[in-house]
């Protein structure tokens, strides 16, 4: 049984058969073989009796053409169609273009639909989280349904809290900026158990949160506005807090050690040679990230001012 992957390249193929080659008859002379009184293959660059490298015109290369082929710089991972950095921020520019754009239009047309956004989002980013291969056209999809998301709450929260969304923004971009260049410098770093803490977390995370969006439609005005965080607690020497703060800066540390494992993904992928395809699935990443980020620097502004 051949290797899938060999058998995807063509470089095996299961139900070829052998044929054994056939002996040259008495007088006759076998392919490649010299025969009598026939011309010696004169010697070439490649070796005793082998042509060398050929050029454009299918003739042996001359000494010049072989000095400058030796001497040609390497192929780099954009020539070979390996991911790259530069891959990396084109894509996670362009998703977050694509956010910032419909946003844009959501905040000023219809608002209201932030709702729309966040189950689409929610469902797109599902989808698109456990999918083996990217698909550019899913991810694309979960950037408009994010900027829907994100363009209708930050109009509500604007109208309440004005200036909250440049602090958010403002926020949101400092954290980004400290954490790579935390990583950048090898001031923290990314280990397995970071990554199992992390993944564990987010798990449970998103179970509190599926929860309280719950309560927040459904029993809203038992709690509050923001459901579950809207509930207060008694703590010694901080006094009466709200929930809500405290899980707010837990998940901001959170979302920061996401970034961190962000950054390593894509390190080890560059590294790798894994195929630029990923690019995407590493946009997607960060890109989940930051609206993540964002929506809880928001938040947690907003209870702060509150």
């Amino acid at each position: 049984m051949a290797s899938p992957v060999l058998r995807s390249h063509g470089a095996f193929k299961e139900n070829s058969t052998y044929v054994q080659p056939q002996q040259p008859a008495y007088g006759q002379t076998a392919p490649g073989q010299q025969g009598y009184g026939q011309s010696p293959v004169p010697a070439h660059p490649g070796g005793y009796g082998q042509p060398g490298p050929a050029n454009s015109f299918g003739h042996p290369a001359n000494p010049d053409q072989l000095q400058q082929m030796y001497h040609a710089p390497d192929a780099t991972p954009l020539d070979t169609g390996r991911m790259t950095y530069h891959h990396v921020i084109a894509r996670t520019s362009a998703l977050l273009g694509i956010i910032i754009a419909v946003g844009a239009v959501t905040w000023f047309t219809v608002p209201g639909l932030f709702i729309v956004g966040a189950i689409a989002g929610l469902v797109l980013g599902l989808i698109n989280a456990f999918r083996k291969e990217p698909s550019k056209p899913l991810i694309i999809a979960y950037a408009v349904a994010e900027g829907v998301l994100l363009g209708g709450i930050s109009a509500f929260f604007e109208a309440m809290w004005p200036g909250i969304v440049f602090q958010a923004v403002l926020a949101t971009v400092a954290t980004f900026a400290v954490t790579l260049i935390l990583y950048s410098n090898r001031v923290i770093r990314v280990t397995s158990k970071m990554r199992r803490f992390v993944m564990i977390a987010l798990f449970g995370y998103l179970a509190f949160s599926l929860i309280n969006f719950g309560i927040m439609l459904f029993a809203g005005s038992n709690f509050g506005a923001f459901g579950l965080r809207s509930v207060e607690l008694n703590i010694p020497i901080l006094g009466t807090v709200p929930l809500g703060a405290v899980v707010g800066v837990v998940a901001v540390l959170l979302a920061t050690m996401s970034l961190l494992v962000d950054f390593d993904a894509i390190e080890r992928g560059v590294q790798q040679g894994i195929p630029e395809r990923y690019a995407w699935t590493a946009a997607f990443g960060l890109t989940v990230t930051l609206v993540w980020l964002y929506l809880e620097l928001l938040r947690l502004i907003a209870i702060f001012r509150d």
